[in-house]
């Protein structure tokens, strides 16, 4: 074997677990009543940084969205916003999740996956958003809240969705924890039903 031969194998070992992790990532999704839910069993975004501020006993925001497109996720068609506030019991070891703005709900003595699970559960969107007789993509846009972000994305009268939509229009910034995950051509018809 020659030199750069060698190079190229130890690079392609090194990088494989990488890939495989990244390709294991994959959205699940499911209709439940009149809504659309997902779940991502392999994405683990309460990990690094996020964590290592939880566990110092400070509370971090993620946003996400939720959308659904008809040409490959580039026009969007329907989207669901949200930003969830998690918090960490150095004590108890447990999470606490609330979902900030409309609707706000709150779950508490979570494990880690439990917490994960839950901010995704929350992101749900309207059956009726779906296209009946046409194939559709769902996207997953999960980011860790960025400070610049938090004076316009909270106001007098709540949360901002105008603001986070317009966040949500531009890429992550280099260092902010973000996620996207894909999944389609789907069709309404083949979903599974059901709390799954």
């Amino acid at each position: 074997m020659t030199r750069v031969t060698r190079k190229w194998w130890l690079l392609l070992t090194l990088c494989m677990p990488v890939a495989l992790c990244i390709s294991a990532q994959s959205l699940v999704v499911r209709l439940d009543g009149d809504l659309l839910h997902i779940s991502a069993p392999q994405l683990q975004f309460l990990a690094g940084k996020p964590l290592e501020r939880l566990h110092d006993g400070l509370t971090v925001a993620f946003l996400g969205q939720l959308t659904i497109s008809t040409d490959a996720n580039a026009t969007i068609r329907a989207r669901s916003i949200a930003r969830f506030a998690l918090s960490y019991d150095i004590w108890e070891q447990r999470f606490s999740v609330t979902r900030l703005g409309a609707g706000k709900r709150s779950a508490s003595n979570l494990s880690v996956r439990q917490a994960e699970a839950w901010c995704l559960e929350n992101l749900s969107l309207d059956r009726s958003s779906l296209p009946a007789d046409r194939p559709f993509w769902v996207r997953l846009d999960l980011r860790a809240e960025d400070s610049l972000d938090q004076p316009g994305v909270l106001g007098e009268p709540g949360i901002s969705l105008t603001r986070l939509v317009e966040i949500f229009s531009r890429p992550a910034r280099e260092k902010q924890p973000h996620w996207v995950l894909d999944v389609g051509p789907l069709q309404t018809r083949d979903l599974p039903r059901g709390d799954a």
